[in-house]
């Protein structure tokens, strides 16, 4: 008598924890497909257009360009989930009576496809039947895909090409070393990755350049260390001009007279340094703007003494 409701105890547990536990009830594994591209630096430089090695004029454009070489691999990657609904107990109280429902009505669909010669759809005739019995069973729910769940089951790679890649990018608004003498400038150069190298003005106007035979730029990519360098050598010639050239510009416009004006324009286009000589006329046409009369005798003067014609590139039209 013992042993047989030790027995019935044993059972009934049993029974509440297969209830209570269940099993999921397994869907149809579902597939993902994707591309993947992968870029692997093989190559980085930096590269500087200096141009003619000897500096002949005191303004120079070096171009600095930033280059890789990147070796990209295409992928296509699958990945297949295991779908399952998972088991709740409380579903049971009407899925058993639905279930019931519905072995009935796939049984009776069954006999009607055998009338109708097979033209009814599987769904009906196997799913309704399938789906009965998945109501009818306590342990497991029927199939939902609304609350179904997923565990991801493999996950393969396939490589589908690979190919070579150049960049080639200008050094845009980035420093740039340039040592001249015992001192080191930094400079910029513009959105284009060009750098406007002028030896009479910025940081070279306070120092006497016209002592200084050879420039030193470097540019570096402090993310990898990636570094390059360039020379450039400036003339004899050019040092000797840089000296009464910056004297030219730079000394005090507003006590010199339209004489000594002209005087300066002019000297600066014998000495070959056309673009600076226009940058002072401008300069002075600008200082003159709000003298109507004293602008005049300047233009004038600037052309019967050094046969130049200058234009107010300020004037608006």
């Amino acid at each position: 008598m013992l042993n047989r409701s030790v027995f019935a105890s044993t059972g009934a547990t049993l029974c509440v924890a297969l209830l209570l536990g269940g099993c999921a009830n397994q869907l149809p594994q579902r597939s993902e497909h994707e591309a993947r591209t992968e870029r692997q630096l093989l190559d980085h430089s930096l590269r500087i257009e200096v141009g003619e090695p000897l500096l002949e004029l005191p303004q120079r454009r070096i171009r600095i360009l930033d280059q890789k070489t990147f070796e990209v691999t295409d992928f296509e990657v699958s990945r297949r989930y295991d779908r399952y609904t998972p088991y709740q107990a409380w579903r049971e109280l009407y899925e058993i009576p639905l279930g019931a429902v519905a072995v009935v009505a796939g049984v009776g669909a069954n006999v009607l496809n055998v009338v109708l010669l097979g033209n009814l759809p599987e769904s009906a005739t196997r799913g309704w039947i399938s789906y009965g019995f998945a109501g009818l069973n306590p342990f497991i729910n029927t199939e939902s895909n609304g609350r179904a769940q997923q565990n991801l089951a493999s996950i393969q790679e396939q490589r589908r090409d690979t190919r070579l890649e150049y960049s080639s990018l200008p050094w845009a608004e980035r420093p740039v070393q340039v040592v001249a003498g015992p001192q080191t400038h930094e400079l910029n150069t513009d959105r284009n990755g060009v750098l406007r190298l002028n030896l009479l003005d910025g940081p070279f106007a306070e120092q006497h350049i016209s002592e200084i035979g050879k420039l030193l730029l470097t540019v570096e990519d402090e993310q990898d260390g990636t570094r390059a360098d360039a020379y450039l050598l400036v003339s004899r010639n050019l040092r000797g001009k840089l000296q009464e050239a910056h004297d030219l510009i730079y000394a005090d416009l507003e006590g010199d007279d339209i004489a000594q004006w002209v005087h300066r324009v002019k000297r600066l286009s014998e000495l070959g340094l056309e673009e600076e000589a226009s940058e002072l006329e401008q300069s002075l046409i600008e200082l003159t703007r709000n003298d109507p009369e004293l602008q005049q005798e300047f233009l004038h003067k600037l052309m019967q003494d050094a046969g130049r014609q200058a234009n107010d590139l300020g004037k608006s039209d």
